[in-house]
């Protein structure tokens, strides 16, 4: 399948990972679900101030496009697996008494010929209503969930999504946009990548491209290599030769005042490898910059374990680990191909972006400068 791409060219609510100081009103709570190829991921969070606090959350491995690369569909185990979880996102919504969510899946809902079947099941057996959110859009609320961690100094900004059966590439020109405000400008692409700045400076999208490789279907399509490295190097080489129609791939690129924000599960667990964390913190994660040399130690580390000793690391985790190999392919492409020996680490995508994108169409949050 071809890549997809564009035809053309505020506070951010930083969660906070704890519960909210007092019992909140239902009324102000609000919940981002996202569906993608490998997990089922929700947040519940209060609005304050112009972050929020995070009030309940849910996430497992529910493996939905499993199969998918060989049959074209979703299989009965793997929705079924998927519908249980919905279940208790269902419950948890209930419980909370939460009137105002968006709900979305994501590549294999895309792809899969069932997919719009699946999302109708889900309503029946939940009474949860899904919707299927296409490229851009997954895209544009990755980009806006990073806002944050954008330095005033960069003026070429990349933002890289590893999701189970896609990856999705921004890339942003800043240049134009005075430093201080950098930032906000990041945020206000919520509105779409090609938009009318009006009185504020504009970041350009220079070119954005969504890959149909992500972790688990980069994995299946080289699952008969039994050499773990040539795998891997199979897997990070057919990654870079997806992206030659992405316009900046071909083009030179200073390394001063470029970044890179890499969010996926992916690149959160590589840096808690780096850091050497057992029990994984967030707080430790969220915003670590890491160099590629770093990440080539750890990737190193990953390949030297082999299948089995990564099965048992507790720094990689039994859902993470059948993925990151793939996933590491995928990583090492990207800090391969643009000048840049570091890489902003971002907890935070798809869920956040839906949750500022909420918050933000209906005015409670409260805007302060970075």
């Amino acid at each position: 399948m071809a890549p997809k791409r564009s035809d053309g060219a505020g506070a951010f609510p930083q969660a906070v990972e704890s519960p909210a100081p007092n019992p909140p009103e239902p009324g102000t709570l609000y919940a981002a679900l996202d569906l993608g190829t490998n997990s089922c991921r929700m947040l519940i969070a209060q609005p304050k101030g112009s972050q929020f606090h995070v009030v309940d959350s849910f996430s497992k491995s529910v493996q939905l496009g499993q199969g998918l690369e060989s049959t074209g569909k979703l299989s009965r185990a793997s929705m079924n697996r998927t519908i249980n979880a919905m279940r208790i996102c269902k419950q948890k919504l209930a419980r909370h008494g939460v009137t105002h969510m968006r709900l979305v899946a994501t590549e294999a809902c895309r792809r899969a010929k069932n997919g719009a079947a699946f999302i109708a099941q889900v309503r029946r057996e939940t009474g949860l209503n899904l919707e299927i959110i296409q490229p851009e859009e997954e895209a544009r609320l990755a980009v806006i969930s990073c806002a944050p961690l954008v330095s005033t100094k960069t003026e070429q900004l990349l933002v890289v999504d590893i999701g189970g059966g896609s990856t999705e590439l921004v890339w942003i020109d800043l240049s134009h946009v005075p430093k201080r405000e950098r930032p906000r400008a990041i945020m206000r692409l919520h509105r779409g990548f090609v938009q009318d700045p009006g009185p504020f400076a504009a970041a350009r999208v220079v070119d954005w491209i969504s890959v149909p490789l992500g972790v688990a279907t980069l994995r299946d399509q080289f699952s008969d290599v039994d050499d773990d490295a040539a795998r891997f190097a199979l897997m990070s080489w057919f990654f870079e030769e997806n992206l030659q129609k992405f316009s900046p791939y071909s083009v030179e690129q200073s390394k001063e005042r470029f970044q890179i924000i890499g969010t996926s599960g992916t690149v959160t667990t590589v840096a808690a490898s780096h850091l050497g964390l057992k029990r994984y913190d967030r707080t430790k994660v969220d915003g670590l910059r890491m160099t590629s040399d770093q990440i080539d130690s750890v990737i190193r580390t990953y390949l030297a374990l082999g299948p089995a000793g990564r099965r048992i690391d507790p720094r990689i985790g039994k859902d993470r680990q059948a993925l990151i190999m793939s996933g590491a392919a995928i990583l090492q492409a990207l800090m391969r191909i643009w000048p840049t020996d570091r890489l902003s680490v971002a907890d935070r995508g798809l869920r956040e972006g839906l949750l500022y994108a909420q918050m933000s169409a209906d005015g409670v949050l409260e805007d302060a400068p970075y």
